[in-house]
């Protein structure tokens, strides 16, 4: 996975821990805007997420960004 959507993806579970606590859960599209200006990046997403680790539609932040900082 990219260095960019590395950063992108713990930047927005920092924030959702922020606003709403340990206990957020978040799906692979809370990283992007809902458009699809970076089709690549989204599809590279939802592989890491959806075939790489077969993760549930909604995961806690908190274990999206242990596994990124683990570089799972």
């Amino acid at each position: 996975m990219r260095d960019s959507l590395r950063k992108k993806i713990i930047e927005v579970c920092d924030k959702k821990i922020a606003q709403k606590g340990d206990n957020v859960g978040l799906s692979f599209y809370a990283f992007f805007a809902n458009k699809n200006d970076e089709p690549e990046v989204l599809m590279e997403a939802a592989t890491w997420w959806i075939l790489t680790h077969k993760l549930d539609h909604f995961e806690k932040a908190f274990k999206i960004k242990k596994m990124i900082e683990n570089k799972q």
